[in-house]
């Protein structure tokens, strides 16, 4: 089945699956009683959408029964209870992974049933059997390497068994299962860790796990840990309500993690029945692992062991209909919502671009730094920066030569804030007007506008970037000193910079990967953390309040009120989204405008970060979504990549990625943007 056959409004179309965990109440020795929860709560997700359901260890016995196991009036109950779970799974859409010992070769094994629509698909022994503390599961089961028999009965159906066992969905792309019990992943070398070798994206942990004081966060460390490691989605339960406290406490908790990023946890110490369920996106992991070319190599390290590896297909058959999306798209994918997490990106950020010029500055031994300030967002944050890097040199703030340099549309507004925020940092300022140069150079090449005629094309607009970095590169010459270039990862992703002697140069340019929503976002943390003093903070206030604008062309004289980029280029806010998931996950155009309609569509839905502003909280149709994911495409791919092949050095930031040729970013400068476009005119064409 493609997933064109899904809606463009379904999960399933665009990469992602529905995985669940689930702690039912057990009671101990009552088998029958514990399926009646296992298939309420699987009837429950199944209803929910759900692909994939993992319940905890042992849980159609009770992990604490102890040796009861060896009693054959329980294990005899327990194959029933099976038996009914795979009944009743006959009208169910999941997978469920179900907790059960199995008798095999004369031995008894704690194991994982892997059940879907009505068919047992297999049947997973634990690897690691604990023995010490409180643990002696030795006492009554055998390990996965006592198997010699690849096979197993349960109730008349002989299934695969093992702990090599992936199971494949052949009509979801990507979705492939590996199972593990427990202690499995407290192991030096986890089992799923081959599984996530040899294809599983999904990698699921029934478990029992007791509750001691710090467990709690110390199995959120290991999942973290083990799905960033493995690049996949990790799926934990804990056994809950109803085991024995003859000894041992328990808690139940359950948590989903994708790529170390915890999408969902149950509460703990439940009293009832309880389920968690995450939307976990599998492009994500296959793009990671694609890039990854360590994983390839761990892969070859290990091919003896992985082509030991068994598949097992099925299919998954998930509802046709529509499955919104039950996760949280972040509409600053550069900029974390929440508080305490973006504060301390910020500063990350902001040290980062600090220590690349000071390490630039302290290698090239250069003493002095010219700089163009506009009064706009870039070169302000360039300017802070580079006044906080001449801090940590020990060297004065005056060796910091900040001009500005009004043209024929600087505004008086921008003028002003360029020099009251030179005037608060204690840099060395000047004012060198470029209109006189820029005049010449019209009247040189029989430019229209030289004479008054009101042609605003973009020679007029690139005469004067031109004539700015010009001035720059001979003060630099002139004063020992090196540019510092002020264009942003959004400009250079768009093309929206003037190429070779205009603001794409520079010696060195820390905002080379800094988009534009983050350098907002980090001016707005520079204040409330009161980096550079009162005065500096009301520049910064000022200029996070002033339209982003080139200022190329005089106020009016388009009939507009003023040059704003975003009429051409489109809203960075949009224009940075589209930039990370291509760029970051090399998501195909009709992901990106779906992804950009959850995170943007509503403006009521999902968390706003607290620093913007109501009237400031924007919401977009899919008919704009469209046009501007167009717009960036054409720009990105086909039209701004010999810029970007020639860009200054910059420190990268953040793993959203860098322009950089000699970083993330390697591209010819002569391709186009063709399949790109037909993608997204065929992703979202009318189902």
């Amino acid at each position: 089945m493609s997933v064109k056959t899904h809606p463009f409004d379904s999960i399933y179309r665009h990469g992602y699956v529905r995985v669940a965990a689930a702690v039912p109440r057990v009671k101990i020795a009552a088998p029958a009683e514990n399926a009646n929860h296992t298939i309420a709560l699987a009837s429950q997700a199944s209803q929910n959408d759900v692909a994939l359901v993992v319940f905890p260890e042992l849980g159609l016995a009770a992990y604490t029964s102890e040796d009861l196991f060896r009693q054959d009036a329980l294990i005899e109950s327990t194959y029933d209870a099976i038996e009914s779970v795979r009944k009743a799974s006959e009208q169910l859409q999941p997978v469920l992974v179900v907790g059960a010992p199995l008798r095999a070769e004369q031995g008894l094994f704690n194991c994982a049933v892997v059940i879907h629509r009505g068919q047992i698909l297999g049947a997973v022994p634990k690897s690691y059997l604990p023995e010490y503390r409180e643990f002696y599961e030795k006492r009554q089961f055998r390990a996965a390497r006592d198997l010699i028999s690849d096979t197993v009965t349960i109730n008349d159906h002989e299934v695969p068994f093992g702990n090599h066992l992936i199971f494949n969905a052949t009509d979801v792309p990507n979705f492939s299962l590996h199972v593990e019990i427990c202690e499995d992943v407290w192991s030096a070398i986890p089992p799923s860790t081959y599984g996530a070798l040899a294809g599983a994206t999904v990698l699921a942990n029934l478990s029992a796990s007791n509750i001691l004081v710090g467990k709690s966060d110390y199995r959120h460390t290991l999942c973290a840990a083990h799905s960033a490691r493995t690049l996949s989605s990790y799926l934990y339960t804990a056994a809950g309500p109803g085991e024995s406290t003859t000894d041992l406490a328990w808690d139940g908790q359950a948590l989903i993690y994708e790529n170390g990023e915890c999408l969902a946890e149950s509460e703990r110490y439940p009293d009832t029945d309880g389920l968690i369920t995450a939307d976990v996106d599998l492009d994500r992991l296959v793009s990671d692992r694609l890039e990854t070319s360590s994983w390839g190599d761990a892969i070859h390290d290990h091919r003896r062991k992985l082509q030991r590896m068994r598949k097992i297909e099925f299919e998954l058959r998930p509802r046709r209909g529509a499955v919104p999306l039950d996760r949280s798209i972040e509409r600053f994918p550069y900029v974390p919502s929440n508080q305490p997490m973006r504060n301390a990106r910020c500063e990350e950020v902001y040290r980062i671009q600090v220590a690349g010029l000071q390490t630039r500055l302290e290698a090239t031994g250069i003493k002095k730094v010219v700089i163009g300030v506009s009064g706009g967002l870039d070169s302000t944050h360039a300017l802070i920066v580079a006044a906080r890097a001449f801090d940590r040199l020990g060297l004065p703030r005056t060796n910091l030569l900040a001009y500005t340099m009004p043209g024929f549309g600087t505004s008086d507004h921008t003028l002003e804030s360029a020099r009251e925020l030179m005037a608060a940092l204690g840099v060395s300022a000047a004012e060198l007007d470029i209109r006189a140069p820029a005049q010449a150079m019209l009247e040189a090449i029989g430019h229209p506008a030289a004479d008054g005629s009101p042609v605003y094309d973009t020679t007029y607009e690139n005469v004067q970037a031109g004539e700015r970095t010009s001035h720059l590169f001979r003060l630099a010459n002139h004063h020992g000193a090196i540019v510092l270039g002020t264009g942003d990862l959004s400009e250079l992703a768009l093309g929206w910079s003037t190429y070779g002697v205009g603001d794409q140069m520079s010696h060195y340019n820390v905002n080379a990967s800094v988009p534009k929503t983050l350098i907002q976002f980090l001016l707005r943390w520079a204040i409330d953390t009161d980096q550079f003093g009162p005065q500096a903070g009301a520049v910064l206030a000022t200029v996070l309040d002033t339209a982003i604008s080139p200022e190329l062309i005089p106020a009016g004289a388009t009939g507009e009120a003023e040059q704003r980029s975003e009429d051409t280029v489109g809203p960075y806010e949009l224009q940075d989204f589209f930039l990370y998931h291509v760029l970051r996950f090399g998501n195909r155009p009709s992901k990106v405008a779906w992804l950009a309609q959850q995170a943007w569509g509503d403006r009521n839905r999902g968390p706003w970060p607290d620093l913007i502003p109501e009237d400031r909280r924007s919401e977009y149709p899919m008919q704009q979504i469209e046009h501007w994911l167009n717009v960036f495409l054409k720009r990105f791919f086909q039209t701004s990549q010999f810029k970007r092949s020639a860009v200054p050095n910059g420190p990268k930031v953040g793993s959203g990625g860098s322009l950089s040729p000699r970083g993330d970013w390697r591209a010819p400068s002569d391709g186009n943007a063709d399949i790109w476009l037909a993608e997204l005119r065929a992703g979202l064409a009318h189902d």
